[in-house]
């Protein structure tokens, strides 16, 4: 019987590289010149120092298109509220969700109850297996799920047949 998964990942080396890039940018601007401005990464989150929130919204536009270059999906980050940490210093921080969640997860199994295909859909964790009688319909499910699920990054892989 042919399945696939609805996950969602993020290549964490390409997004090491992203902030990387975006710390050499911020470096080399006038505008951040004698400013502690910079972008930090511990694991899952992203954190962005800055002497003003006008800088934080400068630092992610660059943060941004650097993402978008090394192929990751900024649909991805949740942004977070931003603090004042002393002084003049803020920060805001940026954590990158992987995994389908729960609440996503039954929407996603539920479209496809709705949707009468010949399809049973099951979350295994932070993913979704979906599996079928036929290769065509699996992919009408996927078709249906792109359309509908458009404010979340979704891959869909480990195709079996």
């Amino acid at each position: 019987m042919p399945s696939f998964d609805i996950t969602s990942e993020v290549d964490m080396v390409a997004l090491r590289n992203a902030v990387e890039g975006a710390n050499r940018k911020i470096g080399g601007r006038y505008d951040f010149k004698g400013s502690d401005a910079r972008v930090e990464q511990a694991d899952k989150v992203l954190t962005l120092h800055g002497d003003s929130p006008f800088q934080l919204e400068q630092m992610t536009a660059l943060l941004l298109p650097e993402m978008t270059g090394k192929k990751i999906d900024v649909r991805c980050l949740k942004h977070g509220e931003v603090q004042k940490v002393g002084g003049n210093r803020v920060k805001q921080d940026f954590t990158v969700q992987v995994g389908v969640e729960q609440e996503l997860a039954k929407k996603i199994v539920k479209l496809l109850k709705d949707s009468k295909f010949k399809v049973q859909a099951s979350i295994q964790g932070d993913a979704v297996r979906v599996s079928g009688a036929k290769r065509d319909v699996l992919q009408e499910a996927i078709s249906l799920v792109r359309k509908e699920v458009t404010d979340f990054p979704l891959q869909f892989g480990n195709f079996r047949d």
